[in-house]
């Protein structure tokens, strides 16, 4: 089963995902950045779903701390966000998200569709 983490401080929104992802994912939550960061060795995910508005630590300096290490450097990290504006997709991307899924999930076959994609390029 191909491995997930997610880092989101919202419980609702960490159900969500769980209930979205439980059946075909080993899911893994953390509430904070630092949390996340902590555990990416002993999670080994294969693609993290990363809140962009953590209290703290936000989303974008989380993502500069995943690519700085070596270890998960290539890992696929997408940006989960209620930051819609129009330039956001691009903005997030830019900063080297691997994609930008917006939250609430109103369509959750978006999701499973960037998921798919980005672990499509890695061996299971």
């Amino acid at each position: 089963m191909r491995r997930v983490m997610i880092i989101e401080d919202n419980l609702d929104n960490r159900m969500l995902l769980r209930a979205i992802l439980d059946e075909s994912y080993a899911v893994t939550e953390h509430a904070s950045g630092p949390e996340g960061i902590a555990a990416l060795v002993v999670d080994d995910p294969e693609i993290v779903l990363l809140d962009i508005s953590l209290p703290g630590m936000d989303g974008v300096e989380v993502l500069r701390h995943i690519r700085a290490d070596p270890f998960s450097r290539q890992l696929p990290v997408i940006a989960f966000t209620a930051h819609a504006m129009s330039n956001d997709r691009e903005k997030y991307l830019a900063h080297g998200f691997d994609d930008y899924i917006t939250k609430p999930i109103v369509d959750e076959s978006i999701l499973l569709g960037s998921m798919a994609r980005l672990l499509d390029r890695i061996p299971a």
